[in-house]
């Protein structure tokens, strides 16, 4: 114990960092970019303790690696992303991002706690240990979204309250409930007050807010804002003092349209988030985001400020994003600053990633246990049924608009069977049912939807913003039936159905919205998923993601949820029939 102290003492740094011992590395010949000063200029970097001690020319190591003018930079933060949202747990997630420069992230566990409340935030945060990742997080603001649909709990400020001291809680997470904020919600309001007490962070969520409504939700204290999508937006939010976070999502891509601001006006307010993004997707991470801004004419060294110090800086973790004495060795090693490939990338002064792949091995790592989160009341085949009114000849129906998460409402003739509307599979008019399965209240809601194309079989999902209730599409009840059966069953998932028989399933057993598969095996499913996807006629690329947010109450203008159809531009439900 006495030689670990002194071996980590700060007479050793010092030691170190004047040249009179050895480091325990040093990075040889860096063509450093610093975010500090902001300049490139060659440099040795001396590492002990898993912190940067020196930048100097001539410093000796135990271990020397020579990057022969190779550009270094600080490793890569994403400042909010949703770890669920790709299926896969932190150890594999971790996988995926950390060869490409990610090594610190800010998490929302919004999807998972939904389901499980402070238990999901909690298997989280284990699930997220001894990782060569960092794993933060900000702590959900609104669970549930809603009141128009039942989630597996209800987070409120004393809740929230027993985990905000937490070093590595930075804050509370996306206050989507912007209505709430400036409309003087007692319950919205004390989540702000919370994080503020604590000297922590209030993200935001605030699309097309504008004027003196967000004026007031900025003094309220939220400071950030990732659903900017044009230069209008961001730069009213920008001179209000929030900051910027420019979002790459697998569904939402705001990069390219805010290359004008980023051109325009001080980076230093902007940072790179990710969101919500498909396993597909994440091996091009952050920076893939900053390679798109360099070629798109942003500043090689302003791009990585707005990767690394910019959201350091915003969420005051005073060790991160930058290479300086002091600071934690995060480090990237690149060939050039153009492809932003990573050659190398250290985390806390240790080599973890080399050439696009982990050298540290994570197969032996344990999973928390997590109880099982799929319970539906007993379903009959009848509970599926809707019974047609008499003098009534229209259904409201939603309709599906390609590549967006809004949706339109449209008016359809009834096809009818022995009393009961049922699918019309010529007009692409679809039954559509919302199964609640936190609390077995035996709610299902029940509608028709057009844009898919199924022209047989059913499609299920477990995974159903934001509170995740099961969600089933299909061209008859049996299929409906069956795939609603058989997610039960696998605890979550998706899946696709025909005549009685499974096509492909990912089961997600980990709160109904997570595999415990490795990566490669979660990709091979979701590629079966796909393709059986089109052989039951289905004309949507990526038919998952488009009916995951046909669920989502908060956009317009046409939704389902467990209690019903969603009228979001009256926030009520509506009639069925017309």
């Amino acid at each position: 114990m006495e030689n670990f102290i002194q071996d980590n003492s700060t007479e050793r740094i010092i030691k170190i960092a004047k040249g009179e011992q050895k480091a325990d590395l040093v990075i040889k010949n860096a063509k450093l970019v610093n975010v500090l000063s902001e300049e490139i200029y060659e440099t040795d970097i001396a590492i002990a303790d898993n912190l940067v001690v020196g930048l100097a020319k001539n410093y000796e190591g135990i271990k020397e690696i020579d990057v022969k003018g190779a550009y270094v930079t600080p490793g890569f933060i994403d400042g909010h992303v949703h770890i669920e949202s790709s299926m896969l747990v932190p150890s594999e997630f971790a996988k995926m991002v950390v060869p490409s420069g990610t090594t610190t992230v800010v998490a929302d566990p919004h999807e998972i706690s939904n389901v499980m409340g402070l238990q999901g935030i909690s298997f989280m945060r284990e699930a997220s240990k001894d990782l060569p990742l960092d794993v933060f997080m900000t702590l959900p603001s609104c669970v549930p979204a809603t009141s128009l649909e039942t989630s597996g709990v209800d987070l409120n400020s004393y809740d929230l309250a027993l985990l905000i001291g937490a070093p590595w809680v930075l804050g509370i997470a996306e206050m989507m409930n912007f209505p709430g904020v400036v409309n003087y919600d007692k319950g919205v309001l004390s989540k702000i007050k919370l994080g503020l007490e604590k000297k922590k962070r209030i993200d935001g969520h605030a699309p097309n807010l504008s004027g003196k409504d967000l004026n007031a939700y900025v003094a309220a204290g939220v400071r950030s804002d990732h659903e900017c999508t044009n230069p209008e937006e961001a730069i009213e939010k920008l001179r209000l003092g929030m900051y910027l976070m420019v979002r790459e999502a697998t569904g939402a891509r705001d990069l390219e349209p805010l290359i004008p601001v980023l051109k325009k006006i001080n980076t230093r307010k902007c940072m790179f988030v990710t969101d919500d993004r498909h396993p597909k997707h994440l091996k091009k991470h952050i920076s893939h985001m900053v390679k798109k801004a360099v070629s798109m004419g942003i500043d090689p060294i302003k791009a990585v400020q707005m990767a690394s110090l910019n959201t350091a800086e915003y969420f005051n973790l005073q060790n991160l994003g930058a290479i300086a004495p002091g600071y934690k060795a995060d480090i990237l090693v690149f060939s050039d600053l153009e492809k932003f490939e990573p050659e190398m990338v250290f985390k806390n002064g240790k080599l973890v990633a080399q050439n696009g792949k982990v050298i540290e091995d994570l197969k032996d790592f344990k999973l928390p246990v997590l109880r099982g989160s799929v319970n539906i009341k007993y379903l009959y085949h009848e509970d599926l049924q809707i019974k047609v009114p008499k003098d009534k000849t229209k259904i409201k129906t939603i309709n599906v608009i390609p590549k967006q998460l809004i949706t339109q409402t449209i008016y359809e003739k009834i096809t009818e069977k022995d009393g009961y509307a049922v699918s019309s599979i010529n007009n692409d008019v679809l039954k559509i049912a919302v199964i609640e399965r936190h609390k077995a209240t035996g709610n299902i809601g029940l509608g028709f939807v057009k844009g898919f194309g199924l022209t047989s079989g059913a499609i299920a999902s477990t995974v159903a913003h934001d509170s995740h209730n099961m969600i089933v599409i299909g061209t008859n009840d049996d299929d409906m039936y069956y795939a609603a059966v058989e997610l039960v069953k696998s605890q979550g998932g998706k899946i696709i159905v025909e005549n009685g028989k499974t096509l492909a399933h990912l089961k997600l057993p980990i709160a109904g919205v997570m595999s415990d598969m490795p990566f490669e095996k979660v990709c091979e499913k979701i590629e079966e998923l796909n393709i059986a996807a089109k052989q039951i006629g289905c004309k949507i690329d990526d038919p998952f993601m488009s009916m995951a947010f046909l669920s989502l109450s908060v956009i317009p203008e046409l939704k389902i949820t467990d209690k019903g159809l969603i009228d979001v531009n009256s926030f009520e439900i509506t009639d069925l029939f017309v």
